[in-house]
């Protein structure tokens, strides 16, 4: 009994490998190009929002903005 139990745990962890293996192999879900456009505009839009006190230096300035 002991000797069916030390080969039986091999193959459950091969089948669950296979199971795992098939689901991470399967093709990536398609978004529909409104959808992938849209979310690219957001992206953009998150990229140019400032997040802090940024100064553009003043014509003529040799010093960088603080």
């Amino acid at each position: 009994m002991g000797a069916l139990a030390w080969l039986g745990i091999p193959v459950v962890a091969g089948v669950i490998a296979a199971l795992w293996a098939t689901w991470a192999a399967r093709p990536p879900r398609a978004t529909g190009d409104g959808a992938s456009l849209a979310e690219h505009q957001r992206f953009l839009a998150a990229m140019e929002r400032s997040t802090g006190a940024h100064r553009v230096p003043e014509a003529g300035s040799d010093r960088p903005a603080a």
